[in-house]
């Protein structure tokens, strides 16, 4: 898949470039706690700003539901960027309007400017024509840099496009044709790792795998639907009912494919200080109570997972393997996170994604070490799935 890129646009001197990023991100005590996100737009921002154009940042953080809520505004990432930018970045308090406007007249060749939250307004998230009308008569050129939210067709990612020359960023670019060495052109054996909680989110990244990969690795609550499938007993287990049903169906059609715990760690408690017993899931329904919790993968599974990534050319995760929030049941994601990295570092293509698997990772200092590290989790998930986002239809060329 090629999009357009900034590098085509033939003359940026004195443009108005407006440009929708994902600053989506933490911030604790007015101070930006992770701010990768926002690291990984430089690129882009500085090749703007070389060129001479008028930068204007846009960005939404939190939910705030379409109204003014200080607690999400974004000034705090204007002073991040301020501290970590090559030039003076500056900040206007809305993000239409004429204090808007002229903040934008002001601005000279190769000065940068970051607008409020765009979702203080209830037309960025119903994809408004006229919000999106209001952001484009800001600019002569728009660009998106924010692949987390090219799922969303929102006003500033979607709507726009059709008021502006549209190009895509590097960091879009950089998501794109990395993610797409996981859909076409990928050496075998491939294989998947997908854990987490909700399998309602992953049933059809999961399908799109099972159809062209050789195996996927199946852990996390996500595990506890096949397992209802099977009939074994999860106790109070996280699972999803209705997918159940579905499950079934899937280990019918792709028993040599789907790779399953063969032991998992269980407590009577899903808190620090909770029994932990790791047990096989063959005597699941040995348990004599339903009082207990499947919490992690066993030292069994783990080692039958490393045996299968290490065969691999091509790895993709998205998921923890258990409640990896709590020590005491984070082995299991740990122990994967150590040998996707290993296998990154060496001949195999590895790349991971989604919020909580990012975490892990980072916590290990394993993020260095992979291939590629997606900054979305719902706009991985979906483009893995194969579909045409809303955000990148427009920036195809």
């Amino acid at each position: 898949m090629q999009l357009k890129s900034l590098e085509q646009i033939k003359n940026l001197k004195n443009k108005r470039v407006l440009v929708r990023v994902d600053y989506n991100v933490d911030i604790e005590k007015s101070k930006v706690t992770e701010p990768e996100r926002i690291d990984r737009t430089f690129r882009t921002i500085n090749y703007l700003v070389k060129n001479h154009a008028r930068v204007i940042l846009m960005s939404h953080l939190g939910k705030p539901e379409g109204k003014r809520d200080e607690k999400y505004s974004l000034k705090p990432v204007a002073t991040y960027l301020d501290k970590q930018a090559k030039k003076p970045v500056y900040f206007v308090n809305d993000c239409i309007g004429n204090t808007v406007k002229q903040k934008i007249e002001d601005l000279k060749a190769g000065q940068i400017l970051l607008l409020e939250n765009l979702r203080f307004y209830s037309g960025e998230e119903k994809n408004d024509a006229k919000f999106a009308h209001e952001l484009a008569s800001l600019a002569d050129i728009y660009i998106n840099d924010a692949f987390a939210v090219v799922h969303r067709a929102h006003a500033s990612v979607s709507a726009i496009t059709k008021y502006l020359p549209s190009y895509a960023g590097y960091n879009l670019i950089d998501e794109v044709d990395n993610l797409s060495k996981l859909l076409s052109g990928f050496e075998m054996p491939a294989v998947a790792i997908i854990g987490g909680v909700k399998i309602s989110t992953k049933i059809k990244v999961l399908e799109n795998f099972l159809k062209k990969y050789d195996k996927v690795l199946i852990g996390g609550a996500l595990a506890n639907n096949f397992f209802a499938a099977k009939k074994y007993n999860i106790g109070q287990s996280v699972y999803e009912p209705d997918f159940v049903k579905l499950s079934k169906q899937l280990l019918d059609k792709y028993k040599d494919k789907i790779v399953l715990p063969l032991d998992i760690v269980i407590t009577n408690k899903v808190a620090k200080g909770g029994k932990k017993e790791i047990i096989k899931v063959a005597n699941l329904n040995k348990q004599k109570n339903k009082k207990f919790f499947i919490v992690d993968i066993g030292i069994k599974t783990e080692l039958y997972f490393e045996s299968i990534i290490k065969s691999a050319n091509t790895l993709v995760w998205n998921g923890a393997m258990g409640v990896f929030e709590i020590p005491q049941f984070s082995h299991g994601s740990d122990y994967l996170a150590r040998i996707m990295a290993m296998q990154s570092r060496g001949d195999a293509f590895g790349a991971v994604g989604g919020g909580e698997t990012i975490v892990i990772i980072k916590r290990d200092h394993l993020d260095t070490w992979f291939d590629f590290v997606s900054t979305g989790g719902g706009a991985m998930l979906e483009f893995l799935e194969g579909k045409i986002l809303p955000g990148i239809k427009p920036l195809i060329k």
